[in-house]
């Protein structure tokens, strides 16, 4: 039996929550949770939901707070979620941004203005155009989502652009100058690119295939400088069903570690293929 490195929690600096399940409004072809209209292998979480993560996160020392889906805008609680984040420490929220309407934008400025704390939005990608991004998350969206940067940007909010490299040769240096040109075309003076690596889990198996087998790490493989490069050894995920270890994990089983915070400090064993992805890529879901 093939035993694998296990991870342990050096502190939770980062707490998740999956504000809105597996439910979104798009069913991109990559999603790595396969979040859509009709998923709800998870729910909405409420404000009566999250308060009690919040004072436990607290307590135990979290630093900054991440929220997801499924399309966290869809929850309608989401603002009033935000606003209590905000009391806590910065808050960052991940979206398709084809719900950032002008109010909208217009009402989390005053929100980021009013916090002690930052407040970032990261608005999703896939594409230069039309054509390369509506293939991924749907006809009609590249314009759709250019126009909720458009409104954050005249809000004066200045949004992330998350491209995963379903978008040919986004992690390229021409491929972020196209990125960045295009965001500038739409008023983001400061543009800011994050790429993720594709997982081969959820919607993505089936859209570009499934992990190998070998695709995996072993006890072996633990690099000398440990597993700092890995969010799991600093994170921890909250749904309406408890706590998962990470937010790629939320579809498996074996990565809910519990019902409270407290429950989730144990160490992890990567086991997973998508443990490989993050290990090999580096990758992280923070900003």
């Amino acid at each position: 039996m093939v035993s694998h490195p296990v991870v342990d929690l050096r502190s939770l600096d980062t707490l998740w929550f999956q504000v809105a399940g597996t439910v979104c409004n798009l069913a991109c072809t990559h999603c790595l949770v396969s979040a859509s209209p009709t998923n709800h292998t998870h729910e909405m979480m409420t404000l009566a939901e999250i308060r009690p993560y919040l004072d436990e996160g607290a307590r135990l020392g979290v630093k900054e707070y991440y929220f997801t889906g499924g399309e966290p805008f869809l929850n309608p609680e989401m603002e009033a979620i935000l606003e209590a984040a905000l009391r806590f420490g910065p808050a960052t929220v991940l979206t398709n941004g084809v719900l950032l309407r002008r109010d909208r934008c217009a009402r989390l400025r005053a929100m980021a203005d009013a916090a002690e704390y930052s407040l970032d939005v990261r608005v999703s990608l896939d594409g230069y155009d039309a054509e390369t991004n509506d293939a991924i998350r749907g006809q009609g969206t590249f314009e759709r989502i250019l126009r909720g940067v458009r409104n954050l940007a005249d809000a004066g909010l200045n949004p992330v652009l998350t491209v995963t490299e379903a978008c040919s040769e986004a992690a390229t240096d021409e491929g972020r100058r196209r990125l960045f040109d295009l965001l500038a075309r739409h008023g983001i003076d400061r543009p800011r690119v994050k790429i993720l690596p594709l997982f081969k889990i959820g919607a993505e198996a089936e859209r570009g295939g499934a992990y190998e087998g070998w695709q995996r790490l072993s006890e072996g493989d633990v690099p000398p400088e440990a597993w700092d490069h890995l969010q799991c050894h600093s994170c921890r995920v909250v749904t309406d069903q408890g706590v998962w270890v990470c937010p790629i994990l939320v579809n498996e089983p074996t990565g809910r570690m519990g019902h409270r915070l407290v429950d989730a400090l144990d160490a992890f064993p990567l086991s997973h293929s998508a443990c490989w992805t993050c290990h090999v890529r580096g990758a992280t879901c923070r900003t």
